[in-house]
């Protein structure tokens, strides 16, 4: 209920000021199939492009006061993936997180950004392989554990290579053809989505419509069951124990203590 508080905050900032954002990935696949959250989900996910992200950003902090603040790839250390809109006076502590004593752990909502992207399939692998080099040194700033061999040479390439300067150019690459304005697809793969799946036809963010999500109307994508078709393949069924297990991200989580309290 923490979360959804913060995601109403979001929603109602957002109609407020013409601001487009959708539901995406498991909450998108969560309003369809269970009405609201997935039951053993924690988290709630949102697309936001670039340009709508700048205009959230400039009505955020003067409504948020000192209820939440935003957390960005661009601004934390330690954390260079996506934003969170992050609560205040609340704990979402993940394991990997745990000893970080600089970076806020609040109960957060995550904000993805949906990249334009030409239709050329060589730009798409580039950029693909350069947001997989952005999550891969984001891992690595994590205290992550490799589990084979090939991910054991890389985190030892990582550490000599100058990572943060490769990420800040491998940004601007993965931002850089967002002001396309025909014959472009979207993108996210700022995640462990493989090529195809993080790969989206245009017309699936188009447009938006209002969908049921537990007790409040979201926005989502106007073909969002073509997009789950396309995300997930049969959607509705539902997933193994163990996957459910590995949806979970919370390590230590508190919705009335802050997040200082846990980290000394």
């Amino acid at each position: 209920m923490k979360i959804l508080e913060i995601m109403k905050f979001i929603d109602q900032l957002c109609r407020e000021n013409h601001i487009e954002y959708c539901i995406m990935g498991g909450t998108a696949l969560g309003a369809v199939r269970h009405g609201g959250f997935i039951p053993w989900d924690d988290d709630l996910d949102i697309f936001m492009k670039p340009d709508q992200y700048r205009k959230f950003k400039k009505v955020f902090h003067k409504a948020a006061q000192d209820r939440f603040v935003i957390q960005e790839w661009k601004t934390t250390e330690r954390y260079v993936e996506y934003a969170k809109v992050r609560m205040n006076g609340t704990t979402f502590i993940e394991k990997n997180f745990v000893n970080n004593k600089t970076m806020h752990q609040g109960i957060y909502v995550d904000i993805m950004m949906l990249h334009k992207i030409p239709q050329n399939p060589l730009i798409q692998r580039i950029v693909y392989l350069e947001s997989k080099f952005v999550v891969l040194y984001a891992l690595s700033q994590r205290n992550w554990k490799p589990k084979n061999r090939f991910q054991k040479a890389a985190l030892l390439l990582l550490n000599i290579l100058p990572c943060r300067l490769m990420a800040k150019t491998a940004y601007r690459h993965i931002y850089r053809y967002d002001n396309m304005t025909d014959n472009y697809m979207y993108c996210y793969w700022l995640t462990p989505a493989k090529f195809r799946n993080g790969l989206f036809h245009r017309s699936f963010f188009d447009r938006t419509k209002d969908i049921p999500f537990e007790d409040t109307v979201l926005l989502c994508p106007e073909k969002i069951r073509e997009y789950l078709q396309y995300r997930y393949g049969d959607y509705m069924k539902l997933p193994s124990e163990e996957q459910r297990k590995a949806a979970v991200h919370a390590y230590i989580y508190d919705t009335q203590k802050d997040y200082t309290e846990y980290i000394r």
